[in-house]
């Protein structure tokens, strides 16, 4: 089966969706995602969207927090692009319908929380369900669009390049191209030939290669690894950052804990009731997040205890279960009252800061590949992402990819597909387990010699 679209999507998170819509003014968009259309990283952020808004902030300190928590190493012209583009982010989001939450007695003002890292209140926030308040307000925008269409259970399996043109031989200085991707349809067991003059990467990141993690079970890294297969650059893959408070409960499952809970006051403690951030940073509880986990692991190590605890008892239980009812009512479940109990939390493997290299419009190496969201290596976050400035990100690059993507799509009239196969597995190592689901063995070649499964990238 073969599909032929303007503009493929491989994910469906913020970035994927926020691209979605802005790209279906110029053509038809086919959207491809894992598993139901709500399920990403974005529906599981609890705290917010950073962003400029307060009359004691500006754009220049936002700038200064995440070079600081960056440890040097971002980009500091990604760094203003995308700081700046916040408000206007935001602004848009409002208009299509996204809740944020509003200051107690002035309806007219957003509620800005604090977190970590911050020298500001600046966190615009749904509650403790951002990710999911605009996840759901995206898919409701994009789901009206008539020339957009959402591909749920598909996975995608690997970028079409020059290297799946048989006996193609590449010229000197030519670049590779990407013509969408070989997809999964899980229902059916097929795989479809899609075939996209524009495709954009935002499939997530990497957190399941950890045996705890805040992620999702899709957040697999295959955006990266399809990527790298297909000769793109890829950078920082070491910089993983660490949420320092995951709720420790065996039916936790990795539980988030929001950043927001400490910006709120919340005080982490010992087992005996001690507490210990004064001992590794002046900012306390709201020190970046590297520092925050490195402390509770040293503490950890230090004691022999499997957990820390986060103490937000001494704060009025209204607002706790106003400002926090996903976190109130998760804890809840487990046999925790939050407003009585401390919670137990440990660290856990959270955000990729690195990822597939792109520009500041969010190309790749690869031509008419672009990439946005925690996929991306954009310069944006260094070695440690301040918090809230991932969905951030996402948006403001989708925009950017958006709008540099509109304008190259206009310059490909006279643009037509170059013979591709579709996806073959002779001679590829085939194991059934037991249904009629196929396993198809890593590191084997498909009929036209890539290479399935493997991260080395193949060069023609």
């Amino acid at each position: 089966m073969e599909i032929k679209t303007d503009f493929l999507v491989i994910g469906s998170g913020i970035g994927g969706l926020s691209f979605a819509l802005k790209a279906c003014e110029a053509g038809e968009v086919v959207v491809v995602t894992k598993k139901e259309d709500t399920e990403s990283n974005t529906n599981y952020a609890q705290g917010g969207i950073a962003s400029v808004f307060a009359k004691d902030d500006s754009f220049d300190l936002h700038v200064e927090d995440t070079l600081k928590a960056g440890a040097g190493l971002c980009n500091p012209q990604v760094v203003k692009k995308v700081v700046q583009a916040g408000p206007r982010c935001i602004e848009e989001l409002i208009r299509i319908g996204v809740r944020f939450t509003k200051r107690r007695g002035k309806e007219e003002e957003l509620d800005l929380g604090l977190e970590g890292g911050h020298s500001r209140n600046r966190v615009v926030h749904a509650a403790d369900l951002t990710g999911k308040e605009v996840e759901n307000s995206l898919l409701r925008a994009v789901k009206a669009k008539k020339n957009v269409k959402i591909l749920e259970d598909h996975i995608a399996i690997d970028l079409i390049t020059q290297h799946h043109i048989k006996d193609y031989q590449r010229k000197p200085g030519e670049k590779i191209k990407c013509w969408g991707a070989y997809v999964l349809d899980k229902e059916k067991n097929q795989v479809i030939t899609c075939l996209s003059k524009i495709t954009l990467l935002a499939t997530g990141g990497a957190g399941r290669v950890y045996l705890h993690t805040t992620n999702p079970s899709i957040a697999t890294g295959d955006g990266i690894a399809m990527a790298y297969r297909a000769g793109a650059r890829v950078a920082n893959l070491e910089f993983i950052q660490f949420h320092p408070t995951a709720l420790y409960h065996q039916k936790g499952n990795s539980f988030l804990i929001s950043e927001a809970v400490r910006g709120e006051g919340g005080i982490l403690r010992l087992s005996s009731g001690e507490t210990f951030m004064e001992k590794y940073d002046p900012r306390r509880e709201l020190a970046s997040r590297d520092v925050v986990a490195r402390a509770i692991d040293h503490e950890l190590k230090k004691s022999g205890d499997r957990c820390v605890y986060l103490d937000i008892t001494h704060l009025d239980q209204k607002f706790i279960k106003l400002r926090f009812p996903n976190i109130y009512g998760k804890c809840l479940s487990v046999g925790l009252d939050i407003t009585k109990d401390w919670i137990p939390v440990v660290p856990a493997a959270h955000y990729i800061c690195g990822g597939v290299v792109t520009d500041m419009e969010g190309k790749t190496e690869i031509e008419n590949l672009y990439a946005c969201g925690e996929v991306t290596c954009t310069g944006m976050h260094g070695a440690n992402r301040l918090a809230s400035n991932s969905l951030l990100e996402a948006i403001a690059f989708a925009h950017f990819s958006a709008e540099s993507a509109k304008n190259k799509i206009s310059a490909m009239k006279d643009f037509s597909f170059p013979p591709i196969p579709p996806w073959s597995l002779e001679g590829v190592l085939i194991s059934r387990n037991g249904s009629s689901s196929l396993t198809i063995g890593t590191g084997y070649r498909n009929s036209c010699g890539i290479m399935w499964g493997s991260f080395a990238p193949i060069g023609v």
